[in-house]
Protein backbone atom coordinates (compact mmCIF):
# COMPACT_ATOMS: atom_id res chain seq x y z
CA UNK A 1 0.00 0.00 0.00
CA UNK A 2 1.11 3.37 -0.54
CA UNK A 3 -0.77 5.48 2.17
CA UNK A 4 0.05 9.19 2.83
CA UNK A 5 1.84 9.79 6.10
CA UNK A 6 -0.90 11.69 7.96
CA UNK A 7 0.38 13.13 10.81
CA UNK A 8 -3.06 13.94 12.65
CA UNK A 9 -4.31 10.56 12.11
CA UNK A 10 -5.03 10.19 15.91
CA UNK A 11 -6.60 13.18 15.92
CA UNK A 12 -8.60 12.51 13.05
CA UNK A 13 -9.94 9.09 14.81
CA UNK A 14 -10.79 10.81 17.84
CA UNK A 15 -13.10 13.45 15.90
CA UNK A 16 -14.60 10.30 14.54
CA UNK A 17 -15.58 8.58 17.68
CA UNK A 18 -16.76 12.07 18.76
CA UNK A 19 -19.31 12.15 15.97
CA UNK A 20 -19.93 8.49 16.70
CA UNK A 21 -21.10 9.61 20.26
CA UNK A 22 -23.00 12.17 19.56
CA UNK A 23 -25.11 11.13 16.26
CA UNK A 24 -27.62 13.27 14.81
CA UNK A 25 -30.83 12.53 12.40
CA UNK A 26 -31.55 13.52 8.62
CA UNK A 27 -31.60 17.08 8.59
CA UNK A 28 -30.94 17.86 12.33
CA UNK A 29 -26.78 17.50 12.15
CA UNK A 30 -26.70 20.74 13.45
CA UNK A 31 -23.27 19.69 15.69
CA UNK A 32 -22.19 17.55 12.94
CA UNK A 33 -22.03 20.84 10.45
CA UNK A 34 -20.78 23.08 13.46
CA UNK A 35 -17.90 20.40 13.43
CA UNK A 36 -17.25 20.59 9.94
CA UNK A 37 -17.60 24.14 9.21
CA UNK A 38 -14.77 24.65 12.39
CA UNK A 39 -12.83 21.95 11.06
CA UNK A 40 -12.56 23.49 7.15
CA UNK A 41 -12.17 27.20 8.33
CA UNK A 42 -9.15 26.22 10.51
CA UNK A 43 -7.16 24.83 7.56
CA UNK A 44 -7.90 28.45 5.33
CA UNK A 45 -10.55 26.23 3.42
CA UNK A 46 -13.63 28.54 2.09
CA UNK A 47 -16.54 27.71 3.82
CA UNK A 48 -20.34 27.84 3.04
CA UNK A 49 -23.40 26.70 4.71
CA UNK A 50 -27.20 25.93 4.39
CA UNK A 51 -27.50 23.51 1.45
CA UNK A 52 -30.53 21.62 2.52
CA UNK A 53 -30.55 23.42 5.91
CA UNK A 54 -27.14 21.75 7.45
CA UNK A 55 -25.42 21.13 4.55
CA UNK A 56 -22.11 22.08 4.29
CA UNK A 57 -19.50 22.53 0.95
CA UNK A 58 -15.68 23.45 1.28
CA UNK A 59 -13.65 25.00 -1.23
CA UNK A 60 -10.02 24.64 -2.15
CA UNK A 61 -8.73 26.28 -5.23
CA UNK A 62 -4.37 25.90 -6.20
CA UNK A 63 -3.18 27.59 -9.96
CA UNK A 64 -5.56 28.44 -12.44
CA UNK A 65 -7.37 25.63 -13.79
CA UNK A 66 -10.97 25.73 -14.78
CA UNK A 67 -11.72 22.20 -13.93
CA UNK A 68 -14.01 21.13 -10.76
CA UNK A 69 -14.91 17.95 -8.84
CA UNK A 70 -17.29 17.66 -6.00
CA UNK A 71 -16.12 14.89 -3.24
CA UNK A 72 -19.50 14.34 -0.82
CA UNK A 73 -19.84 12.51 2.55
CA UNK A 74 -22.75 11.95 4.25
CA UNK A 75 -23.48 13.23 8.05
CA UNK A 76 -26.80 12.06 9.05
CA UNK A 77 -27.39 8.89 11.56
CA UNK A 78 -30.35 5.93 11.89
CA UNK A 79 -33.31 6.57 14.09
CA UNK A 80 -32.13 3.28 16.18
CA UNK A 81 -30.79 2.37 19.49
CA UNK A 82 -27.10 1.49 19.93
CA UNK A 83 -26.08 -1.89 21.33
CA UNK A 84 -22.48 -1.37 21.83
CA UNK A 85 -20.28 -0.63 25.00
CA UNK A 86 -17.34 1.08 23.97
CA UNK A 87 -16.57 4.64 25.27
CA UNK A 88 -17.78 6.14 21.95
CA UNK A 89 -21.07 4.81 22.19
CA UNK A 90 -24.03 6.96 21.62
CA UNK A 91 -25.15 9.60 24.15
CA UNK A 92 -28.43 10.56 21.92
CA UNK A 93 -31.15 7.82 23.27
CA UNK A 94 -32.69 6.45 19.84
CA UNK A 95 -30.16 7.38 17.25
CA UNK A 96 -26.58 5.26 16.37
CA UNK A 97 -24.14 6.01 13.22
CA UNK A 98 -24.87 3.10 12.33
CA UNK A 99 -23.88 3.02 8.39
CA UNK A 100 -20.32 5.09 9.05
CA UNK A 101 -21.78 8.54 8.18
CA UNK A 102 -19.01 9.78 10.51
CA UNK A 103 -16.72 7.54 8.90
CA UNK A 104 -17.21 9.19 5.81
CA UNK A 105 -17.32 12.52 7.26
CA UNK A 106 -14.04 12.71 9.34
CA UNK A 107 -12.11 10.72 5.87
CA UNK A 108 -13.02 14.01 4.06
CA UNK A 109 -12.48 16.30 6.34
CA UNK A 110 -9.03 14.38 6.91
CA UNK A 111 -8.57 14.63 2.92
CA UNK A 112 -9.56 18.57 2.98
CA UNK A 113 -6.82 19.30 5.95
CA UNK A 114 -3.69 17.10 4.01
CA UNK A 115 -4.71 19.38 1.02
CA UNK A 116 -4.66 22.53 2.96
CA UNK A 117 -1.47 21.96 4.84
CA UNK A 118 0.56 19.94 1.85
CA UNK A 119 -0.85 22.56 -0.66
CA UNK A 120 2.46 23.73 -2.59
CA UNK A 121 3.85 19.81 -2.30
CA UNK A 122 0.58 18.34 -4.12
CA UNK A 123 0.35 18.12 -8.22
CA UNK A 124 -3.13 18.84 -9.27
CA UNK A 125 -4.41 22.35 -11.08
CA UNK A 126 -8.17 23.33 -10.09
CA UNK A 127 -10.96 23.40 -7.40
CA UNK A 128 -12.19 20.93 -4.94
CA UNK A 129 -15.72 21.13 -3.39
CA UNK A 130 -15.95 19.30 0.09
CA UNK A 131 -19.59 18.45 -0.30
CA UNK A 132 -20.87 17.18 3.30
CA UNK A 133 -24.36 16.11 3.04
CA UNK A 134 -27.42 15.77 5.18
CA UNK A 135 -29.69 13.48 5.31
CA UNK A 136 -28.79 10.04 3.21
CA UNK A 137 -30.74 7.72 4.78
CA UNK A 138 -34.20 7.74 3.45
CA UNK A 139 -34.53 11.65 3.62
CA UNK A 140 -32.49 12.14 -0.07
CA UNK A 141 -30.48 14.96 1.17
CA UNK A 142 -28.59 14.66 -1.70
CA UNK A 143 -31.28 15.97 -3.98
CA UNK A 144 -32.58 18.54 -1.80
CA UNK A 145 -28.87 20.32 -2.14
CA UNK A 146 -29.25 19.66 -5.81
CA UNK A 147 -32.75 21.44 -5.54
CA UNK A 148 -31.26 24.12 -3.69
CA UNK A 149 -28.63 24.98 -5.82
CA UNK A 150 -25.10 22.96 -5.58
CA UNK A 151 -24.37 22.35 -8.99
CA UNK A 152 -25.18 25.75 -10.08
CA UNK A 153 -23.69 27.26 -6.73
CA UNK A 154 -20.34 25.31 -6.51
CA UNK A 155 -19.76 24.20 -10.65
CA UNK A 156 -18.19 21.23 -11.41
CA UNK A 157 -17.33 18.61 -14.24
CA UNK A 158 -17.35 15.46 -12.17
CA UNK A 159 -18.62 14.06 -8.99
CA UNK A 160 -17.32 11.49 -6.53
CA UNK A 161 -18.64 9.26 -3.40
CA UNK A 162 -17.39 6.56 -1.36
CA UNK A 163 -18.46 4.31 1.11
CA UNK A 164 -17.67 1.91 3.30
CA UNK A 165 -18.35 -1.42 2.94
CA UNK A 166 -18.36 -4.58 5.45
CA UNK A 167 -17.61 -8.13 4.43
CA UNK A 168 -15.29 -6.66 2.26
CA UNK A 169 -11.36 -6.90 3.30
CA UNK A 170 -9.66 -3.63 4.88
CA UNK A 171 -7.15 -2.70 2.06
CA UNK A 172 -9.63 -3.54 -0.76
CA UNK A 173 -11.73 -1.76 -3.11
CA UNK A 174 -14.71 -1.93 -5.50
CA UNK A 175 -14.53 0.59 -8.71
CA UNK A 176 -16.72 -0.33 -11.62
CA UNK A 177 -18.33 1.50 -13.98
CA UNK A 178 -22.34 0.78 -14.62
CA UNK A 179 -24.93 0.21 -11.82
CA UNK A 180 -23.22 0.10 -8.38
CA UNK A 181 -26.31 0.44 -5.93
CA UNK A 182 -29.91 -0.44 -7.19
CA UNK A 183 -32.55 1.52 -7.57
CA UNK A 184 -35.72 1.73 -5.39
CA UNK A 185 -40.09 2.73 -5.58
CA UNK A 186 -42.21 2.14 -2.56
CA UNK A 187 -45.56 0.63 -2.86
CA UNK A 188 -48.85 0.93 -0.97
CA UNK A 189 -51.57 -1.37 -1.26
CA UNK A 190 -55.35 -0.66 0.00
CA UNK A 191 -58.03 -3.44 0.44
CA UNK A 192 -61.17 -3.16 1.23
CA UNK A 193 -64.03 -5.75 1.95
CA UNK A 194 -66.76 -6.00 4.75
CA UNK A 195 -66.08 -6.37 8.00
CA UNK A 196 -67.71 -8.25 10.38
CA UNK A 197 -67.41 -10.51 13.52
CA UNK A 198 -64.72 -13.04 13.84
CA UNK A 199 -67.18 -15.95 14.97
CA UNK A 200 -69.39 -15.29 11.57
CA UNK A 201 -66.89 -15.12 8.81
CA UNK A 202 -69.28 -15.81 6.21
CA UNK A 203 -71.39 -12.75 6.92
CA UNK A 204 -68.25 -10.25 5.47
CA UNK A 205 -65.55 -10.16 2.73
CA UNK A 206 -62.08 -10.59 4.68
CA UNK A 207 -59.64 -8.36 3.50
CA UNK A 208 -56.91 -10.22 5.39
CA UNK A 209 -57.55 -13.50 3.45
CA UNK A 210 -57.22 -11.37 0.60
CA UNK A 211 -54.44 -9.74 1.59
CA UNK A 212 -52.43 -12.97 2.83
CA UNK A 213 -52.79 -14.46 -0.78
CA UNK A 214 -51.58 -11.30 -2.43
CA UNK A 215 -48.13 -10.88 -0.42
CA UNK A 216 -47.64 -14.87 -1.57
CA UNK A 217 -48.84 -13.89 -5.21
CA UNK A 218 -45.94 -10.58 -5.48
CA UNK A 219 -43.09 -13.07 -4.44
CA UNK A 220 -43.89 -15.02 -7.90
CA UNK A 221 -43.00 -11.71 -9.79
CA UNK A 222 -39.68 -11.78 -9.40
CA UNK A 223 -38.77 -15.41 -9.87
CA UNK A 224 -41.51 -16.01 -12.48
CA UNK A 225 -41.94 -12.69 -14.37
CA UNK A 226 -38.26 -11.03 -14.48
CA UNK A 227 -35.51 -12.57 -16.76
CA UNK A 228 -33.51 -14.80 -14.46
CA UNK A 229 -30.28 -12.81 -15.14
CA UNK A 230 -31.59 -9.33 -14.60
CA UNK A 231 -31.57 -8.13 -10.92
CA UNK A 232 -34.82 -7.06 -9.01
CA UNK A 233 -36.17 -7.59 -5.54
CA UNK A 234 -40.03 -7.00 -4.11
CA UNK A 235 -40.42 -7.04 -0.78
CA UNK A 236 -43.81 -6.56 1.41
CA UNK A 237 -42.50 -4.82 4.73
CA UNK A 238 -46.11 -3.46 6.22
CA UNK A 239 -49.44 -5.05 6.93
CA UNK A 240 -51.82 -3.35 9.00
CA UNK A 241 -55.24 -4.40 9.26
CA UNK A 242 -57.58 -4.98 12.42
CA UNK A 243 -57.52 -3.70 15.78
CA UNK A 244 -59.62 -5.96 18.12
CA UNK A 245 -59.42 -9.77 18.06
CA UNK A 246 -63.17 -10.62 17.61
CA UNK A 247 -63.40 -8.60 14.61
CA UNK A 248 -62.54 -9.18 10.53
CA UNK A 249 -61.42 -5.83 9.34
CA UNK A 250 -62.78 -4.11 6.25
CA UNK A 251 -59.84 -2.53 5.53
CA UNK A 252 -56.15 -3.52 5.06
CA UNK A 253 -52.97 -2.19 3.80
CA UNK A 254 -49.65 -3.73 2.21
CA UNK A 255 -46.74 -1.51 2.47
CA UNK A 256 -43.20 -2.44 1.02
CA UNK A 257 -40.15 -1.73 -1.79
CA UNK A 258 -39.01 -2.46 -5.14
CA UNK A 259 -35.36 -2.68 -6.24
CA UNK A 260 -34.53 -2.85 -10.10
CA UNK A 261 -31.21 -1.59 -11.95
CA UNK A 262 -33.55 -0.72 -15.05
CA UNK A 263 -36.72 0.72 -16.33
CA UNK A 264 -38.22 -2.03 -18.30
CA UNK A 265 -37.69 -4.42 -15.38
CA UNK A 266 -39.71 -1.30 -13.26
CA UNK A 267 -42.33 -1.11 -15.76
CA UNK A 268 -42.66 -4.87 -15.63
CA UNK A 269 -42.83 -4.88 -12.40
CA UNK A 270 -45.38 -2.35 -12.00
CA UNK A 271 -47.58 -4.31 -14.45
CA UNK A 272 -47.32 -7.55 -12.75
CA UNK A 273 -48.80 -6.22 -9.38
CA UNK A 274 -51.49 -4.56 -11.01
CA UNK A 275 -52.32 -7.80 -12.46
CA UNK A 276 -52.40 -9.60 -9.22
CA UNK A 277 -53.83 -6.74 -7.54
CA UNK A 278 -56.95 -7.09 -9.76
CA UNK A 279 -56.74 -10.86 -9.94
CA UNK A 280 -56.83 -11.29 -6.46
CA UNK A 281 -59.25 -8.64 -5.93
CA UNK A 282 -61.80 -10.46 -7.99
CA UNK A 283 -61.24 -13.67 -6.48
CA UNK A 284 -62.07 -12.48 -2.75
CA UNK A 285 -64.34 -10.17 -3.99
CA UNK A 286 -62.30 -6.73 -2.22
CA UNK A 287 -61.72 -3.44 -3.92
CA UNK A 288 -57.93 -2.72 -4.31
CA UNK A 289 -55.66 -0.36 -4.93
CA UNK A 290 -52.27 0.45 -5.74
CA UNK A 291 -50.35 3.03 -5.90
CA UNK A 292 -46.13 3.82 -6.49
CA UNK A 293 -43.49 6.47 -5.17
CA UNK A 294 -40.38 7.06 -6.89
CA UNK A 295 -37.42 6.81 -4.10
CA UNK A 296 -34.04 6.96 -5.16
CA UNK A 297 -32.74 6.69 -8.69
CA UNK A 298 -29.89 3.62 -9.85
CA UNK A 299 -26.84 4.47 -8.35
CA UNK A 300 -24.34 4.31 -11.87
CA UNK A 301 -20.87 5.11 -12.51
CA UNK A 302 -19.63 6.86 -15.40
CA UNK A 303 -16.92 4.87 -17.23
CA UNK A 304 -14.13 7.86 -17.65
CA UNK A 305 -14.78 8.52 -13.74
CA UNK A 306 -14.61 5.52 -12.72
CA UNK A 307 -11.44 4.85 -14.51
CA UNK A 308 -10.33 7.57 -12.83
CA UNK A 309 -10.86 6.13 -9.29
CA UNK A 310 -9.63 3.10 -10.50
CA UNK A 311 -6.00 4.36 -11.14
CA UNK A 312 -6.19 6.31 -7.87
CA UNK A 313 -7.27 3.41 -6.04
CA UNK A 314 -4.32 1.29 -7.37
CA UNK A 315 -1.90 4.23 -6.46
CA UNK A 316 -2.94 3.54 -2.93
CA UNK A 317 -4.36 0.27 -2.25
CA UNK A 318 -2.13 -1.90 -5.32
CA UNK A 319 -3.80 -3.37 -8.17
CA UNK A 320 -4.84 -6.89 -6.40
CA UNK A 321 -7.01 -5.04 -3.69
CA UNK A 322 -9.49 -2.79 -6.45
CA UNK A 323 -11.88 -5.38 -7.58
CA UNK A 324 -13.99 -4.45 -10.52
CA UNK A 325 -16.65 -7.27 -11.30
CA UNK A 326 -18.36 -7.16 -8.10
CA UNK A 327 -21.90 -7.97 -7.91
CA UNK A 328 -24.13 -4.70 -7.39
CA UNK A 329 -25.98 -4.28 -4.16
CA UNK A 330 -29.82 -4.14 -3.81
CA UNK A 331 -29.34 -1.57 -1.45
CA UNK A 332 -29.96 2.36 -2.46
CA UNK A 333 -28.07 5.42 -1.59
CA UNK A 334 -29.08 9.10 -2.61
CA UNK A 335 -25.90 9.73 -4.15
CA UNK A 336 -27.76 8.47 -7.21
CA UNK A 337 -29.48 12.32 -7.45
CA UNK A 338 -26.09 14.20 -8.23
CA UNK A 339 -24.87 11.09 -10.37
CA UNK A 340 -28.11 12.11 -12.30
CA UNK A 341 -26.81 15.84 -12.31
CA UNK A 342 -23.42 15.24 -13.42
CA UNK A 343 -21.19 12.21 -14.03
CA UNK A 344 -18.79 10.34 -11.66
CA UNK A 345 -18.44 7.20 -9.88
CA UNK A 346 -19.28 5.97 -6.70
CA UNK A 347 -17.15 3.53 -4.98
CA UNK A 348 -17.24 0.75 -1.85
CA UNK A 349 -14.13 0.71 0.67
CA UNK A 350 -13.60 -2.61 2.41
CA UNK A 351 -14.71 -2.25 6.24
CA UNK A 352 -13.52 -5.55 7.40
CA UNK A 353 -15.09 -9.36 6.56
CA UNK A 354 -15.57 -11.81 9.08
CA UNK A 355 -17.45 -10.06 11.41
CA UNK A 356 -21.35 -9.28 11.54
CA UNK A 357 -21.39 -6.66 13.94
CA UNK A 358 -19.86 -4.87 11.07
CA UNK A 359 -23.00 -5.01 9.11
CA UNK A 360 -24.88 -1.65 7.99
CA UNK A 361 -27.74 -0.81 9.86
CA UNK A 362 -26.81 -3.26 12.80
CA UNK A 363 -27.00 -2.42 16.73
CA UNK A 364 -23.24 -3.72 17.08
CA UNK A 365 -21.63 -1.70 14.33
CA UNK A 366 -19.15 0.60 14.48
CA UNK A 367 -16.94 1.85 11.55
CA UNK A 368 -13.26 0.74 11.33
CA UNK A 369 -10.88 3.49 11.67
CA UNK A 370 -8.14 1.26 10.25
CA UNK A 371 -9.74 2.58 6.82
CA UNK A 372 -9.32 6.11 7.73
CA UNK A 373 -6.16 6.34 6.26
CA UNK A 374 -6.63 4.43 3.23
CA UNK A 375 -10.19 7.09 2.48
CA UNK A 376 -7.70 9.96 3.11
CA UNK A 377 -5.08 9.05 0.79
CA UNK A 378 -7.51 7.59 -1.97
CA UNK A 379 -9.40 11.33 -1.53
CA UNK A 380 -6.29 12.78 -2.26
CA UNK A 381 -4.72 11.14 -4.87
CA UNK A 382 -8.20 10.94 -6.61
CA UNK A 383 -8.27 14.95 -6.39
CA UNK A 384 -4.64 14.85 -7.67
CA UNK A 385 -5.49 12.29 -10.74
CA UNK A 386 -8.97 13.71 -11.72
CA UNK A 387 -7.01 17.24 -11.84
CA UNK A 388 -3.54 16.61 -12.89
CA UNK A 389 -2.04 19.35 -14.41
CA UNK A 390 -2.14 20.03 -18.85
Amino acid sequence: MNLLNIRFLDELAALRRDLHAHPELAFQETRTADIVARELSACGIEVHRGLAGTGVVGVLRKGAGRRAIGLRADMDALPMPEKNGFAHVSQNPGRMHACGHDGHTAMLLGAARYLAENLESLAFDGTVHFIFQPAEESEAGAQVMVEDGLFRRFPMDAIFGLHNWPNLPVGEMVVMPGPIMAGTRVFEIRLRGQGCHAAMPHQGIDTLVAASHLVLALQTIVSRNVPPCEGAVVSVTQIHGGDALNVIPDEAVLRGTIRIFKPEVETLIEAAMRRLCAGIGNTFGVWTDIAFDQCYPVTASSAPEAEICREAATDVLGAGNVRRDESPSMAAEDFSFMLREKPGCYVWLGNGSGNDDRALHNPYYDFNDETLAMGVSYWVRLIETALRPG
